[in-house]
C-alpha cells in the first residue's frame, strides 16, 4: 500500500527538540542583570568609593592649597586654586619627620619580620603537626581575637617594663611581632593544602623542616603577603602603643611625632593635611610591592607542579 501525497501541498518539517526558542523582548535569565540592578550596583560601587576614597582625596587638597586659598569653602573644591608643595618642607622643618620615619620603619620591619617568620611557623605546626593539646591552643589564639587591645594594653607595658625595654623601639616593637590573626591565617593557608603531599614527601625522606621550607612556604606565599600588609599597616599606624613606651623625643614614631604639628600649627591644617600624606606613602609603597606577589600566589595554586 503506497501513500500518495500532493506535489502542490507543503510538507510541515517538525521542530527539533533542542533549537531555541527566541527569547521575548525584555525577558531576563537567571544570569542576566537588569538595567535597574546594575544602575543599583554602581551607585553602590561609587557611594563606598566616596567614603574611602574621599577623606584621602580631601587631605591631599588641603596639603596642595596654598596659604592664601581657603579651605572651608561653602562649596568643597578638590582642585586647589594657588598648588604648592611648600607645606611638605614646611613639615620637615619643623619636626625631625626623617628621623621619626626611620624609626617607624623599623619598628615596622621588626613586626613584619616577626610575623611573617612566627605565625609561618605557628600556623604549619598547628595545621600540620599533631601534638597534645593542639586543639586548645588553637582555641586560645581564637578566644584572644575577642578581646580588644586596651584590654592588654597594661599588662604589655607591665611585661615590657619588667624586660627592661621600656623607651626602646624593640619595645615598641615586641607585642605586635606575631598576631593571632595572622596565626589564623597561616594556618588556614597550609590546612587548605592536600595532605597526600605532606604524605608522599614523608616517604620520600623529608622531615618537618623540609616539608615547612620545601612544600608549605612555597605554596602560601599569597598568604605571607597578606601577613606582610596587615602587619606594616598595624605598626606603621599605631599610635597609643608608642605614646605610651617611649618618653624619648628622639625615638617617637612618625604617627606620635605628628601631634606637634597639630600642637604647633593647631590654626594651619594644611601642614597637618602634609604630615599625614607624608606618612601614608610608605603604606602605598609596601601595598603597591606586595599586591604583586599576593595575586601571583593566588594564580598560581596551592599545589606546585
Amino acid at each position: 500500500m503506497s501513500i500518495v501525497t500532493d506535489p502542490a501541498r507543503p510538507i510541515a518539517v517538525p521542530e527539533e527538540s533542542g533549537t531555541a526558542k527566541p527569547r521575548r523582548r525584555g525577558s531576563f535569565g537567571f544570569n542576566s542583570i537588569s538595567p535597574t540592578e546594575k544602575v543599583v550596583r554602581y551607585l553602590l560601587l561609587v557611594f563606598v568609593l566616596l567614603i574611602t576614597i574621599g577623606p584621602f582625596l580631601w587631605q591631599l587638597s588641603t596639603s596642595l592649597k596654598g596659604s592664601g586659598e581657603d579651605i572651608y569653602t561653602r562649596i568643597p573644591r578638590l582642585l586647589p586654586a594657588q598648588p604648592t608643595l611648600s607645606h611638605y618642607g614646611e613639615v620637615a622643618d619643623t619636626i625631625p619627620v626623617w628621623d621619626y620615619m626611620k624609626n617607624s620603619l623599623l619598628v615596622a620591619v621588626l613586626v613584619v619580620g616577626g610575623n611573617i617568620v612566627g605565625s609561618s611557623l605557628a600556623g604549619f605546626a598547628l595545621s600540620r603537626l599533631e601534638f597534645r593539646f593542639r586543639r586548645i591552643v588553637l582555641g586560645l589564639f581564637l578566644a584572644t581575637l575577642v578581646l580588644p587591645g586596651e584590654v592588654t594594653i597594661i599588662s604589655q607595658y607591665v611585661t615590657v617594663r619588667e624586660l627592661g625595654l621600656a623607651n626602646t623601639l624593640f619595645g615598641v616593637a615586641l607585642p605586635g611581632m606575631i598576631g593571632a590573626l595572622n596565626v589564623l591565617l597561616m594556618f588556614n593557608a597550609f590546612r587548605s593544602l592536600p595532605i597526600e603531599v605532606d604524605q608522599a614527601a614523608v616517604v620520600d625522606g623529608a622531615n618537618v623542616w623540609q616539608r615547612f621550607v620545601y612544600i608549605g612556604l612555597p605554596s602560601v606565599r599569597g598568604t605571607i603577603s597578606v601577613v606582610a600588609i596587615f602587619a606594616f599597616i598595624g605598626a606603621w599606624d599605631d599610635f597609643l602603643w608608642p605614646l605610651i613606651v617611649l618618653t624619648d623625643p628622639d625615638k617617637y614614631t612618625l604617627t606620635v611625632g605628628l601631634q606637634y604639628l597639630s600642637g604647633t600649627f593647631s590654626n594651619n591644617p594644611r601642614l597637618i593635611a602634609a604630615g599625614t600624606m607624608i606618612a601614608f606613602i610608605p603604606i602605598v609603597i609596601v601595598f603597591a610591592v606586595c599586591q604583586r606577589f599576593f595575586f601571583k600566589g593566588v594564580e598560581e595554586g596551592a599545589v606546585k607542579g
